[in-house]
Formats: C-alpha cells, structure tokens, sequence
C-alpha cells in the first residue's frame, strides 16, 4: 500500500482549504456570489479534518502499525473517510449546517472512532511501554474526548438555540481539545518517537515530568476557553495554572533535546533543524498568548476582537501543526519538501498572521487599517496557496519520476 499516495489526498484537501482561504480574505475586495459563513463552515472542516487528521492518522499507521496483515482493514477506514470527507466538501461550502452536511460530519465522527479502535486493537506489544506510544495514546483520547461538542450542538441548537453560550463553548471545547490536546500532543508523541529511533531515550523522572505536566495543563487550560463568560476568578487561576503547567512540561522536553545537541543536528538534515526551531518559536509563542490570555483584561480583549482570536486559531493551526506535519512527513520520506516551497509558505504564513494581528491592534487601540489591508491579505494568503500547490505537484511529479 502506497502511503504517500494517501499524504497526497491529505495534501490536496490542504491546497482546496487553502483556495477556500484566498476566497475568504477576497470578500471585501470583490463582488463573490458566495454565502461567507457557508465557506468558512468548509474551510475549516476540511484544514482540519481532511489536512491535519489525514497526516496524522497515516502517519500513525506507518510508524505504529503497517505490516500486510492489517492493509484490508486499514484501507476500509481510509476509504470510508474520504467518503465523509467529500460529502462535508460538497455540502458545507453550499448549505453550512443543514441536513447533508450533519449527516457527513457524523460520519466523520464514526470514522476516526473506528481509527482509534483499530490502532489501539492492533498496537504491536513491543511498542505499547514506548514514551512515544503514551502519547500517541492520549492524543487519541483527546480527540475522541473533542468530540463531545460536535454531538452537544445538535442538541442546543434544538434546545437553547444557536445564541446560547453553551453554543459557543461546545465550539470552544472542540477546539481546544483538538487543538491543544490530539494535534499538539500527538506531534510531540511524533518528536518523542524519532529521539528514540535515535536511541535518545528520556529517563523515566525527565518523562513522567513532561507528561503528567502536559496533560493536566491540556484539561486545565481548558478553562481559558471559558473566560468569555466572566465566570468566577478560581477558573482564571485553574486555566492560568494549565498555561504555565504547559510551559513547564515543553520546557521539560526541549531542555531534553538541547542537551544532545549534537545528535538533534544528526537526527534531522539542515531544512528540518530550521523547521523544528520555527516550530519551537511558535510554540513559545502560542504559549505565552495563552498564558496572557488567562488576564481578565487581556481575556476580555480576545473574546470582543475576534481577529486576535482568528490570529491565535491560524498561529496553532498554520504555524505549529501544519509545519509540524512537514517536518515528520518530510522526515519519514512521504513528503518531499523543498526550501523554496517552504519558504513560500512561511512567508505567506507570517504576512498573513502579521495582519490579521495588525487589524486586531488597530481595533484595540482605535486606529484605521491602511488603504488596501484587505486586498493584501488576499494576495498573503495567495502565497500560501501556491507554496501549497507547487509541493503537491512536485510531489506528484517526484513519484512519477
């Protein structure tokens, strides 16, 4: 079974995202016969579900499970998933939520619980004790445990309507659970994983450290998703404790890392250092937004300037995952990713996330956008799509040759 054909799936649902994005940021420059909300509903299904879940699920099959005995299987659940995939492609962009696009979305939910049953089931005894393995494991709890607020907006939108709050923490509680706990965690289960093929084992203090501080600030920080609400100031402290405890534990893993300094520079070839220490900068940085944010006054400000909270989404999703999807599908030889296709991206990334950021300032500090703001977000958010292009047709070509 070919699974750089499936990373091109994945690949190609990230350039459709991408095409969704360059539409969106061209609303305010030109007249689209386009339903907005619609689109984004299929903008962000599809980044997250067809790029960011399709990498990470095939990446787990190769490193954890791939043999010929468990390809049948396997292949059911890829199939059965772009099935749901396309039907959420097709209908969220057209009709947002409505009958079809619920049903599809659904599915999905099925699909990546059979995922999880199938990699848990099928786990080879040998990798089972791995730190790698412990981390892998809760990444999948959490996006199972993410799920809850896909299934509790049916049931509130029929209830307490869409104006609820509780409408909007279903959201929040999907978000950050999939963000922070089965993208962010099953990439450091990922990292974990390639310093031990290395043999750069982390002592079992230095690990139990990291992963019990990484897992309570995953479920506590939570509580930052809450702030908006202005509920008592114990939850301030709970989801400020979670932010530092997160801190604590990646401090942890990365002073582990910069102690075999030598080695990382034998682990990873030149490209992928230099992806690794931007991902370790964007990483810091989410955190410490994170942690600012768990400041009645600076939660206040990321709950009424939606920019600011489109700009963090955007910095974890582009910057962080997205990258750290390069790195290791790059690393494991499913992707070929070259310097000027990266460095597309990266640009486009960080003039896109420079002004997103510079809207949110303006609209802090009461100050107007420059003339054509929303013309060169556009054209930033073209570059990503074409960084996106040009490595899928570079990929393609690479397996043809």
């Amino acid at each position: 079974m070919n699974l750089k054909r499936h990373i091109n799936v994945a690949l190609g649902y990230f350039v459709i995202a991408a095409f969704f994005g360059v539409v969106l940021r061209s609303f305010h420059s030109f007249e689209i016969p386009i339903n907005y909300k619609f689109v984004v509903h299929g903008h962000s299904h599809i980044a997250l579900m067809g790029w960011v879940y399709m990498g990470l699920t095939t990446l787990l099959y190769k490193l954890f499970l791939a043999n010929k005995a468990l390809e049948v299987k396997y292949r059911r659940i890829f199939w059965f998933t772009q099935l749901t995939l396309v039907g959420m492609l097709v209908t969220f962009p057209f009709q947002g939520y409505a009958l079809f696009s619920i049903v599809f979305s659904t599915l999905f939910l099925l699909a990546s619980y059979w995922f999880v049953w199938f990699f848990l089931k099928h786990i080879p005894a040998k990798n089972i004790p791995t730190n790698s393995y412990q981390c892998i494991k809760l990444a999948l709890w959490y996006m199972v445990l993410s799920s809850i607020g896909p299934w509790c907006l049916g049931i509130i939108m029929n209830t307490l309507g869409a104006g609820s709050i509780w409408y909007r923490l279903s959201i929040y509680f999907y978000l950050h659970f999939q963000y922070n706990g089965w993208m962010v965690l099953a990439l450091l289960g990922l990292f974990v994983y390639v310093l031990e093929r290395k043999g750069m084992k982390i002592p079992p203090k230095t690990f139990k450290l990291f992963f019990w501080t990484i897992n309570v600030g995953i479920m506590a920080s939570f509580f930052l998703s809450t702030l908006w609400i202005k509920p008592t100031i114990f939850l301030y402290i709970i989801g400020g404790a979670g932010a530092m405890l997160q801190i604590v534990a990646l401090t942890v893993l990365f002073r582990f890392g910069r102690g075999d300094k030598e080695v990382m520079y034998l682990v990873f070839n030149r490209l992928q250092m230099k992806i690794v220490f931007t991902i370790g900068v964007l990483l810091a940085l989410k955190m410490f937004l994170q942690l600012v944010s768990a400041f009645p006054y600076f939660a206040n400000l990321a709950a009424t300037i939606t920019d600011f909270t489109i700009g963090y989404l955007h910095l974890t999703f582009l910057g962080v995952v997205s990258m750290g999807l390069f790195l290791f599908l790059d690393y494991f030889k499913l992707l070929r990713l070259s310097v000027g296709s990266f460095f597309l991206f990266f640009v486009g990334f960080v003039l896109t996330e420079g002004l997103i950021f510079y809207k949110g300032i303006a609209a802090w500090l009461g100050f107007g956008i420059f003339k054509g703001y929303f013309g060169s977000l556009a054209l930033a958010s073209l570059l990503i799509f074409v960084s996106l292009v040009t490595l899928l047709v570079r990929k393609g070509q690479g397996e043809l040759e």
